[in-house]
């Protein structure tokens, strides 16, 4: 008997401190995730989320069936709680969990009573220096609140507590060890072991006794297996369950992938023995408005955006473990992750790192079953040498998951190194070559070029190449593993870092995670068999060069050649260019007219790129001279929402030309309403910034429609309706 129930509804919110005799009426009503405050878009302090709040649920306990065990517990499993959470139950202390980004659980069975039961979570979001990232400056924001899931869990006293498939010999002979730790040794109980592959058929069983607390099975004969692979990510389910006497007292599952994939010591990466380069950017958990507190849509819309949009085969979860929705979400479209532990160039004292290790435990224990994680962070990003801790750390991911290697990310070549892959965060131009391997770069660009949507042509240009130049060179480099950029979207950081509006523009995103010019370089890194990517790097206009122009135009596809015209007259046929990025799947074009396009005093025309793949017109892209706004191009992320108070849609908002071209000088305010079963998040009215923004609707607790209505001065509304069911 498991009885699973989300908890995430029904909560009652204040942002102070209070205790169990406050009445319910000082209290807002809220649904998990929830961040302790809305923020603007930019200008976000950190002062503002550091406070205590108080979160209280009413609850009762679900019936149990009558072959339970009365003597059941009861605990509540919380997914991450910035940054301090103090649990009670009916006014007694369950316990205190430090720190925001790993789960815990606690047993709160001691402290039920019959009929209604109150529920206080007292919650300290202070960035406290004793606890993991702080002690020093962080270039990020952690927000606060109970920002992830929360479950009622009940089960028998002698119950599953984790359960850890390990793949063995994927490429020879397939076989599946199993870990399992159950609450304590019963021998007169009964464990049964079940494999299921991706279409839910039983390909395997076994059964043994519960006779100890640690048990390993192993499946020595399995059928031919499906490889998880980034093009089929093929996940099976092992499912463990507990009997006694015949009736059923536990089952527990979770889904798992047969795959190889290893750092080589000849710096290599291979995915199930195929030499793979790791292509990818870093990615942060935070959002406009929302904080880190987004539901299970906009965390599996992340990992959409990176493999999809941005043709990445890598993420690493900077600087901290990340959301189970983002990784269930790799897991299932086949996104390679890099997690790390939480932590930012700052080491604190005993208490501090004892802090660090129980959260990379958290982590590892969390999240070891995941086929799409690669990697393990054992090393707090960008700090100094500490052998003692970093050989814990390591000593502690190699037991605790010995089917993956270790990285550990530093900023500084001459480092010592304790863990299976030397990990490096590389921003001067060129590549540094230490004598370890294997050798991954884990951030490069960043702050060396950060780029807002709305800046100059030459500098977005600029900013798109500096990461396809890195990318040429890593690519160039057969005993560099691959490279992984800084970053995927801009975020919200502390005063000392960023721009004056306190946003790290270091993205290849901007933060609502629209694309900036360097997004389409990943883009068109794309095998052109899943998409044709065409994209004139330019707003083809007169003055926004040095000097007027636009000699030279890149272009950025995975077509074999491109042709290019201004009006009516044609200015040849080009290659991709493979002098200066001889090792890119798909170097961008650089077109450079015999004389530069310049003229002054004449009609201005529009500009056309055609693109041929095999020979065939495969894309074409017109980019209008005139500039004029044409539209409102408003698309959402969802059609349809849960009616469960949280499931959120992003709505993007953008005006282009008359050919679908955002014009980003277009700074305009946009006005939008509501009505029906949701609610909008964001500043409304909208003011585009590089012509585009975004806000969101979040569904309310009932079904029905969202009918949202988008204007702006002198173009055509825009009207969208959202289900919620």
């Amino acid at each position: 008997m498991r009885i699973v129930r989300s908890f995430n509804d029904g909560w009652l919110f204040s942002p102070a401190l209070q205790d169990h005799h406050t009445p319910d009426s000082a209290f807002e009503r809220i649904t998990l995730p929830h961040s302790n405050r809305r923020f603007s878009y930019y200008a976000v302090d950190s002062a503002d989320y550091q406070f205590v709040s108080t979160y209280r649920r009413h609850f009762t306990l679900p019936v149990l069936p009558q072959d339970a065990d009365q003597k059941a517990r009861v605990f509540l499993d919380f997914d991450g709680v910035m940054l301090v959470a103090t649990v009670s139950v009916n006014g007694a202390l369950c316990g205190v969990h430090q720190g925001g980004f790993t789960p815990f659980s606690m047993d709160i069975t001691d402290h039920l009573a019959a009929g209604d039961n109150l529920l206080t979570v007292v919650v300290d979001s202070t960035e406290n220096p004793c606890i993991p990232p702080y002690g020093g400056l962080v270039d990020y924001l952690t927000f606060g609140g109970i920002y992830r899931d929360v479950r009622l869990r009940i089960v028998d006293p002698c119950h599953i507590v984790s359960l850890f498939p390990r793949p063995c010999q994927v490429l020879t002979s397939p076989r599946l060890d199993c870990d399992l730790h159950l609450t304590a040794a019963d021998a007169s109980a009964e464990i049964e072991l079940l494999l299921q592959d991706p279409q839910g058929l039983v390909v395997a069983w076994q059964s043994c006794p519960a006779d100890a607390e640690t048990l390993t099975a192993s499946f020595d004969s399995l059928p031919a297996v499906a490889l998880w692979t980034l093009e089929a990510p093929a996940l099976y389910t092992l499912t463990a369950r507990l009997s006694h006497g015949g009736i059923l007292k536990d089952e527990h599952s979770v889904r798992f992938g047969f795959r190889h994939a290893e750092f080589r010591a000849d710096g290599s990466f291979a995915l199930n023995g195929h030499p793979l380069k790791l292509f990818g950017l870093n990615r942060h958990q935070t959002y406009p408005y929302i904080g880190a507190a987004a539901p299970q849509h906009l965390q599996a819309l992340d990992a959409d955006i990176l493999k999809e949009d941005l043709g990445c085969n890598i993420v690493r979860t900077s600087h901290y473990p990340q959301s189970p929705h983002f990784l269930n979400r790799c897991d299932e479209i086949g996104l390679l992750v890099f997690e790390e532990l939480a932590g930012w160039q700052h080491i604190g004292d005993e208490a501090w790192k004892a802090l660090a290790l129980q959260d990379l435990q958290a982590m590892i224990e969390r999240d070891r079953h995941h086929p799409a994680i690669i990697l393990w962070g054992v090393r707090i990003n960008e700090s100094p040498d500490d052998e003692d801790f970093y050989g814990q750390a390591n000593w502690l991911a190699r037991r605790l998951d010995p089917t993956r290697q270790t990285g550990g990310v530093r900023n500084f070549i001459q480092s010592e190194f304790l863990e299976d892959v030397f990990t490096l965060n590389d921003f001067p131009e060129g590549i540094q070559q230490p004598r370890i391997r294997p050798h991954l770069i884990t951030e490069f660009a960043g702050h060396m070029f950060p780029t807002k949507a709305w800046d100059h042509e030459e500098r977005r240009v600029a900013h798109a190449l500096h990461h396809a130049r890195k990318h040429d060179l890593q690519m160039g480099h057969p005993d560099v593993a691959g490279a992984i950029g800084w970053c995927a979207f801009d975020y919200h950081t502390h005063r000392e870092f960023g721009s004056g509006d306190r946003i790290c523009y270091h993205g290849v995103m901007d933060i609502h995670r629209l694309p900036k010019m360097a997004a389409y370089f990943y883009r068109s890194q794309k095998p052109p068999e899943s998409e044709i990517v065409l994209y004139a790097a330019t707003q083809w206009t007169m003055g926004d060069r040095s000097g007027g122009g636009n000699n030279p135009l890149t272009v950025f596809s995975n077509c074999d050649e491109i042709e290019v015209s201004i009006g009516e007259a044609f200015q040849g046929r080009f290659l991709p260019d493979r002098e200066h990025y001889p090792h890119l799947p798909h170097p961008p074009f650089t077109v450079r007219w015999a004389e530069p396009y310049n003229p002054w005093g004449t009609p201005f025309r529009d500009l056309t790129v055609r693109g041929y793949w095999g020979g065939e017109l495969a894309a074409e892209q017109k980019i209008d001279s005139v500039h004029t706004p044409h539209a409102l191009r408003v698309t959402a992320s969802a059609s349809h929402l849960k009616a469960d108070g949280s499931d959120m849609a992003r709505v993007a908002v953008q005006i282009v030309d008359r050919f679908g071209n955002v014009l980003p000088y277009q700074m305009r305010v946009v006005h939008v309403t509501l009505q029906g079963a949701a609610e909008l998040i964001g500043e409304i009215p909208l003011v585009l910034r590089g012509g585009q923004t975004a806000f969101y609707v979040k569904a309310g607790g009932a079904p029905g429609e969202a009918a949202i209505h988008i204007a702006t001065a002198e173009l055509p509304a825009v009207r969208l309706t959202l289900g919620i069911g």
